[in-house]
């Protein structure tokens, strides 16, 4: 299962940094990203592209650590389908690396409407990179060159369904969390992250979309899982269960990042105090409501600011939600098209809210308790990804070194957001 560990001091080199990108939604899972001084108007003939390199489909976010770019996508000839990590220069797009393998994928996954490439982000850590296939094959690679230093496939220990594995991985310390809903009891797992070996596994619910996160509560250390029948909390050291709530979903609508802010904890809809004294948690609202109240969006991740939500609704509304009620505070339909599968990706910076919707469109804006107050927007990538009648841009961006990283179904490419960011060469 684990290959040799020799040389790998030499992967040190690439290390995530507080400029980097290195993960889901950024270095702490929390879509923030600690940049000032970006553009507040946006040009009128858009961005200054720096590149663009064609990519195949994928909903995974791209990776930034130090002069490199992650991406996932697959090659889609059927009967034969190639899931890809690619990594490339950070300053020219140029392809420095390709790690392939052959998938099988069902007949269905190459209707282009369902969608059949990686939904899962890699994450970087130390030099190596780590990612899960969506068949649950999972490599730890080098950084540096793409070379296996681990690799294991969950299918020959374990049950999943075709294409079952998009959660995002997470590292925590020495251990690699995966959520791939294996079974049977191993829908979590902890893997040793030098060598792959298993550390701990726990629960048998089915798996979401949603990727885990850690947060510091109750005097310890949680790691939060939303599956598609509960919202569990482990100890990520242990895998023990320090809580767990009951919480039907479909795969469609247990899609957001759990998210935090203070004793507050945001599953979708549905929002939790966390205790203080004691890892627990307790409902704030909607209460004994129906479940599809407790979803505002299937397709994109809330943001607790203040004493407020801030949220895409399932057909493209955004509003505003008091965090200690969740009554609404205000809305506007100014965001996106309104229609089912639209999106709206948010993400904090010092000076103001980055909002990416479904069409491809950068927002700079203000988010306030008193109204939501558009700065400048700019057309970043084409809408590709089919659904219905219309096309989408589902991936979120990434953001660092002063500039966005954003994907479709067919290019990866590197703006300009900050005056003065880094040369290309």
């Amino acid at each position: 299962m684990a290959a040799p560990l020799a040389a790998t001091v030499l992967l040190c080199a690439i290390v995530a940094g507080g400029a980097d990108w290195p993960q889901f939604r950024g270095a702490k899972r929390d879509a923030f990203w600690n940049e000032t001084g970006l553009l507040k108007t946006f040009p009128e003939g858009g961005l200054e592209v720096r590149w663009r390199r064609p990519v195949g489909p994928g909903w995974s976010s791209p990776v930034v650590v130090g002069d490199r770019v992650f991406i996932t996508d697959v090659v889609l000839e059927k009967p034969r389908a190639r899931e890809r990590i690619l990594c490339l220069d950070r300053r020219s797009g140029e392809r420095r690396w390709t790690f392939g393998r052959d998938e099988t994928y069902p007949d269905w996954a190459f209707i282009p409407e369902h969608g059949g490439g990686p939904a899962s982000t890699p994450v970087v850590d130390g030099g190596l990179l780590y990612n899960i296939g969506r068949n649950g094959a999972i490599h730890c690679l080098s950084a540096e060159d793409g070379s296996i230093v681990w690799r294991r496939d969950l299918r020959e220990q374990y049950e999943l369904r075709d294409l079952q594995c998009r959660p995002s991985p997470l590292i925590d310390g020495d251990r690699l969390i995966v959520f791939t809903g294996a079974g049977p009891d191993a829908s979590v797992m902890a893997l040793n992250k030098r060598t792959g070996a298993t550390i701990w596994k726990a629960l048998n619910d089915s798996v979401s979309n949603s990727s885990p996160l850690i947060v510091e509560a109750g005097g310890a250390r949680q790691l939060i899982v939303w599956s598609n029948d509960s919202v569990t909390s482990l100890n990520p050291k242990t895998g023990a269960l320090w809580w767990d709530e009951p919480m039907k979903t479909s795969g469609n609508d247990s899609i957001p990042t759990p998210v935090t802010k203070g004793n507050r904890l945001l599953i979708g809809g549905l929002l939790f105090r966390l205790e203080e004294a004691r890892p627990a948690a307790t409902i704030l609202w909607p209460g004994l409501r129906p479940a599809s109240r407790r979803i505002l969006s299937n397709t994109s991740t809330a943001a607790l600011i203040g004493e407020h939500v801030y949220s895409a609704r399932s057909e493209g509304q955004f509003v505003c939600l008091d965090a200690s009620t969740g009554e609404i505070v205000w809305e506007t339909e100014d965001v996106t098209v309104v229609g089912n599968g639209a999106s709206i990706h948010i993400t904090q910076t010092p000076e103001a809210a980055l909002l990416f919707t479904d069409r491809g469109d950068l927002i700079r804006a203000q988010l306030t308790p008193e109204a939501y107050r558009e700065e400048s927007r700019v057309k970043l990538v084409e809408p590709t990804s089919p659904f219905g009648r219309r096309k989408f841009a589902w991936a979120p961006p990434s953001f660092a070194r002063g500039c966005v990283f954003a994907r479709n179904d067919r290019e990866l490419i590197c703006a300009r957001l900050k005056e003065g960011a880094e040369p290309l060469r």
